[in-house]
């Protein structure tokens, strides 16, 4: 009793002058098994570490300023118990929970809420364990990609995870939006290479795969994260990689006949071999004829396999790019996850710093997707082109990101990621600028609002489909009170299409009070 008493005042020592949950600490200090051990993993506004724990992985600084809302309470749980303690407290004393695995919601909903709440943050909670010879891995799902890729070098060059691109991606938040990344045409989304899970539920249950049952182990692996539970866990499948893999990256100006190229990819990215991972990146430039802004296209690609391997698919298959043996490199798989995170030559370690650093630009950003059913038209395509000339496109970047491959014959209901066949590639939208212009960040807002208006007539349509992991509320958001089917479909069927229906019939049975909900969590039924 004494050590209890010693946590306990503690534990509202941290807390002075916030009455509102200081009930909150005592119901977790009297839930936790161990006492002594939730203390030391719960962070107050007026802890001197509450700040570096929540600045640690907000990716986006746009959700970093005085006026966004910050928890009451972040808990970085080091076991189940702090889970359960946490989860009954929140519901007790009326605090909304936001889990963060990695921190990239692109609009920050894992960190930021609208009334009270509490950061479930799973720093701590990051194991990956590689079994090789079954070639299956359990890691918990506050572990970052590069974590997970670095744990299977370590045991094996040639077997790796269908995963993300950017290596400091949490693999909780990367799974539960479905997982696009550079061996999805050949493997299937990250949420197709799960085999089991560990989760908990709004009343504390801890439940697998057979204990949750089929359609809550569809749900988790696609259907967003923060609308179901937690889940602690993932069993991943591990998938054959060579030894050698080839990237290559070749640039042309609309000078060089960049428009012509682009077109043509349309028509044949979608086609190429389930080893390619063939993208096209567009940003302005200066052109070095005459210092006018030009637009610079870039063809990029994995492949598994070699140089020699690869040459004559391109020469046959897409001869106008002139992809040449000086254009490639060959590598390890591991050492590809360096290349496209543009850390070439640094060792593999970096993968294991949490550290955030951006590939693609600024630290302050807005992202928005779209699928592509039908090559873009030339007309359409200048037309893009001259929006990425604005001024506010300075630092913008806008990628086609070809499908096919086995997505075209995995049904598009076999997890809630819909996005399969019909796709010839997605569209990533991404502007972004620097601190000393944040104060004009809606400029930026409104100039990425104006360019998707722009395209809708040349993308995908009844619904106008988007990825779940490419957060946008622009697309719909839910009421901070109760929210209606109606209107959460709005955006829901954009992310899920008719998987959406299937989403909310799971939630009604698993959390029918709707308890664990954000802006863009799925409802239930009322």
């Amino acid at each position: 009793m004494l050590l209890l008493s010693l946590v306990l005042a503690a534990l509202l020592s941290f807390s002075m002058g916030a009455l509102p949950h200081e009930d909150f600490l005592q119901c977790l200090s009297l839930r936790s098994n161990d006492s002594s051990t939730i203390s030391s993993v719960i962070y107050t506004r007026n802890n001197p570490s509450y700040s570096t724990v929540l600045e640690s992985t907000i990716r986006n600084l746009r959700f970093n300023s005085t006026n966004t809302p910050k928890p009451l309470v972040i808990v970085t749980p080091s076991r189940t118990s702090h889970f359960q303690a946490t989860i009954y407290c929140s519901r007790k004393h009326g605090l909304q929970i936001r889990t963060r695995s990695g921190g990239h919601d692109y609009e920050g909903l894992s960190y930021v809420a609208k009334v009270p709440f509490v950061v479930v943050d799973l720093v701590n909670f990051r194991s990956v364990d590689v079994d090789v010879e079954n070639r299956v891995a359990w890691v918990q799902a506050g572990a970052i990609l590069g974590e997970v890729y670095y744990r299977i070098a370590e045991k094996s060059r040639t077997l790796s995870f269908a995963g993300g691109v950017f290596y400091s991606i949490g693999v909780g938040g990367y799974i539960s939006g479905g997982g696009f990344g550079l061996l999805f045409r050949k493997y299937g989304t990250g949420g197709d290479n799960v085999i089991d899970a560990q989760f908990i539920d709004v009343n504390g249950r801890i439940l697998d795969r057979k204990s949750m049952g089929e359609d809550l182990f569809w749900a988790i692996r696609g259907g967003g994260g923060g609308s179901f539970g937690i889940v602690l866990a993932w069993k991943l499948k591990l998938v054959p990689v060579p030894a050698t893999v080839t990237v290559f990256s070749v640039s042309r100006t609309l000078e060089q006949n960049a428009t012509q190229l682009i077109l043509r990819w349309q028509e044949i990215a979608h086609q190429l071999p389930d080893e390619m991972n063939p993208d096209v990146s567009m940003f302005s430039v200066n052109s070095t004829q005459d210092g006018r802004k030009t637009i610079l296209a870039s063809f990029s690609s994995l492949f598994l396999g070699t140089i020699d391997d690869l040459l004559p698919i391109m020469q046959q298959r897409f001869p106008e790019l002139g992809l040449s043996r000086q254009d490639c490199y060959e590598m390890s798989w591991i050492e590809s996850i360096l290349y496209f995170n543009q850390l070439q030559n640094q060792p593999l370690e970096i993968l294991l710093n949490r550290t955030f650093r951006n590939p693609l630009g600024g630290q302050y950003y807005k992202i928005k997707s779209d699928y592509v059913k039908e090559p873009i038209s030339e007309t359409a395509l200048n037309g893009l082109f001259s929006r990425l000339s604005d001024e506010e496109a300075s630092s913008a970047i806008i990628i086609f990101m070809a499908y096919g491959g086995i997505m075209d014959r995995i049904p598009e209901e076999a997890t809630p990621f819909p996005h399969r066949a019909g796709n010839l590639y997605k569209i990533y939208y991404n502007v972004n600028w620097q601190e000393q212009d944040n104060v004009n960040s809606q400029k930026y807002i409104d100039w990425s609002r104006r360019v998707y208006n722009y395209m809708t007539p040349y993308v995908s349509k009844s619904p106008r489909e988007a990825y779940a992991n490419y957060r946008d509320l622009d697309l719909g958001s839910n009421n901070v009170g109760i929210t209606s089917y109606t209107q959460a479909s709005v955006w829901g069927r954009k992310y899920f299409k008719n998987n959406f229906d299937r989403l909310v019939q799971v939630k009604t049975k698993i959390d029918p009070e709707n308890f664990f909900k954000h802006e863009q969590s799925i409802p239930p039924l009322h």
